[in-house]
């Protein structure tokens, strides 16, 4: 009886290791490992790269099925990173580009992607949609945020300087400098080694000023090459950037100072002023132990308003790649649910509708950018207005006209000749 029992026990446990086994075969059979797709994002990130990373890897973690090698862009433009990709046909599945006639013909051309079908699209601001589109309609990005300069200025400096009034012209602006001096302050900061930055601020606004509010249709005429720039006025532009530093009202070794040494002198307390975007504003408008102010920086002469300068902040694009797809929800999120990650850190004018929460930000630099996009004569960032090979050579030669190398006057003929050349291309 004892036997029996133990003889039918031993077939029993043989039946169920069987069992267990073709269960485990089958398992496996059934729940195959999900494919893996590795999308390439090269990203413009100079001052938010691990923003940037968390952004990646939250994507990742939401959606196991797509990696995301992520690379960051480096130098002065984002044209300069991507012009050899497109070269060597080394294409990333998304890229960060800006709102130019440079990409616009990227996406005519089949580069890039429409992407009028996202989500991220429909909630863009409308205002910035133009930005983003090609005289064919094709809607070629995503705007990173509403990007705007000004000047950031240290209000406990301005009082200690005896300053009680804003400059409303470049003339008292350099007052203001003056008297911040001579208060034992360096009144403004100098990005000679990122002229990036310097085309941004105050090339843009000299642009602005003299240029944008004397010629209704400038944008036509930069595209058709009939814009003149080699006048008195193109020369102010370079001018007004070069009396500056002359004057000694910028940082020692300022040809030397990049962004990042711009954003921690000012919020250390070492400069009165920052000549900077919004996209910098998280760190600007909490500034060690004083209060930040805002102005429109006042390039205009005097018996004029001041123009500002408003636009499309560098976005985002997807490639017409193989992973395309895999991309377009990429974007989404980056544009989505990771934009919340980036604000953390940068505290920019968002451009969207509908932002999914409260998010970081200055009820101040909002109520900067509403009271600009109010104003009746506008300019545009540099980046969106130039020709992509005009961007890559302002950038030295704004560095040649601070060190010398060339005149204001030298410089404006260089900058009228480059736009009418481009115009001239097929």
């Amino acid at each position: 009886m004892r036997r029996t029992t133990s003889g039918a026990w031993l077939a029993g446990a043989l039946l169920c290791a069987l069992a267990l086994a073709g269960c485990g075969r089958d398992a496996g059979k059934a729940a195959p490992a999900a494919p893996s797709i590795t999308i390439t994002a090269l990203i413009w990130a100079p001052d938010w790269p691990q923003e940037m990373q968390q952004v990646a890897a939250e994507f990742t973690r939401l959606n196991p099925d797509v990696k995301v090698d992520l690379q960051f862009m480096s130098g002065n433009s984002v044209e300069k990173n991507i012009e050899p990709r497109i070269a060597s046909r080394n294409l990333p599945d998304l890229m960060s580009v800006n709102p130019n006639a440079y990409t616009a013909a990227l996406a005519d051309q089949g580069v890039l992607a429409d992407v009028g079908h996202t989500a991220a699209w429909a909630n863009v601001l409308p205002g910035l949609k133009a930005d983003w589109m090609t005289q064919n309609g094709k809607r070629f990005g995503i705007a990173g945020g509403v990007a705007a300069t000004l000047i950031y200025y240290n209000k406990s400096m301005f009082k200690q300087a005896g300053i009680e009034r804003l400059p409303t012209n470049f003339s008292e602006f350099l007052d203001v400098c003056e008297r911040l001096k001579r208060a034992g302050f360096t009144p403004i900061f100098w990005d000679g080694g990122f002229p990036n930055m310097l085309a941004n601020g105050p090339f843009s606004f000299g642009f602005a000023n003299n240029i944008v509010a004397r010629t209704p249709d400038w944008k036509a005429r930069i595209a058709d090459g009939t814009l003149n720039l080699a006048t008195s006025g193109g020369a102010d532009i370079f001018a007004k950037i070069r009396l500056v530093a002359q004057r000694g009202y910028v940082q020692p070794d300022y040809m030397n100072s990049d962004h990042d040494d711009a954003i921690a002198m000012f919020s250390a307390g070492k400069t009165a002023m920052a000549f900077q975007g919004t996209w910098a504003s998280g760190s600007l408008m909490s500034g060690k132990g004083f209060e930040t102010g805002l102005m429109v920086p006042p390039w205009n002469d005097s018996g004029g308003a001041a123009v500002p300068v408003i636009g499309s902040e560098t976005g985002f694009a997807v490639c017409q790649t193989a992973n395309k797809e895999a991309a377009m929800r990429f974007l989404e999120f980056i544009t989505g649910a990771g934009f919340a990650i980036q604000q953390n850190k940068r505290h920019n004018i968002s451009p969207f509708i509908a932002g999914g929460g409260k998010m970081p930000g200055d009820p101040r630099l909002a109520a900067y950018v509403d009271a600009v996009q109010s104003a009746p004569i506008t300019g545009s960032p540099y980046y969106s207005m130039l020709p992509a090979t005009t961007i890559d050579m302002l950038h030295p030669l704004i560095q040649d006209v601070l060190t010398g190398k060339a005149t204001p006057q030298q410089a404006a003929r260089r900058l009228d000749a480059s736009i009418r050349a481009e115009a001239k291309k097929p």
